[in-house]
């Protein structure tokens, strides 16, 4: 008895460390949808920047891009236009919305392909949740540059 009471606060324990909270389930429900990429800026330096996102492409080709998540299976894509600067074209995504262990939340992913395997295997992407409303939704990445901080805006609307 005392075996048995002992394995399911185990796995009681195990099973509630791994759940989200009602706020990243909250936001996930937010996100479902389609939504534009309007603008990707820099906070913490001044200068101009040269800088490929999620190993793809050039900031600049990210602006204007769709996005799409769905949240009942948890994958989505997003597409870049052709340009002269970007290789145009969709790209699958697999994504989630995870409590920060550092606060907050985070929206990440993965890409996929067309039968939702992973590409990368474990490699993917996270991005700080700064704000998420039915109309916009804010994200910011800290990457290091030059050995100064840098931020990454990425600014979404539908």
């Amino acid at each position: 008895m005392i075996k048995s009471s002992i394995l399911f606060c185990t796995l009681s324990l195990s099973l509630f460390s791994c759940s989200t909270t009602k706020q990243a389930r909250d936001d996930r429900k937010t996100v479902d949808g389609t939504w534009t990429l309007n603008d990707v800026g820099y906070e913490g330096s001044d200068g101009d920047f040269k800088a490929e996102l999620f190993d793809d492409a050039s900031a600049v080709c990210f602006e204007g891009s769709s996005w799409f998540f769905r949240d009942n299976n948890s994958t989505g894509s997003f597409t870049i236009q052709p340009g002269s600067l970007c290789s145009g074209g969709e790209r699958n995504i697999r994504w989630s919305i995870i409590d920060n262990p550092n606060g907050g939340q985070q929206l990440q992913f993965k890409y996929i392909d067309e039968k939702k395997n992973d590409i990368n295997g474990r490699t993917g992407y996270r991005l700080d949740v700064v704000s998420i409303a039915p109309s916009q939704m804010v994200l910011k990445s800290d990457v290091t540059v030059d050995g100064s901080p840098v931020s990454v805006v990425y600014e979404f609307s539908r």
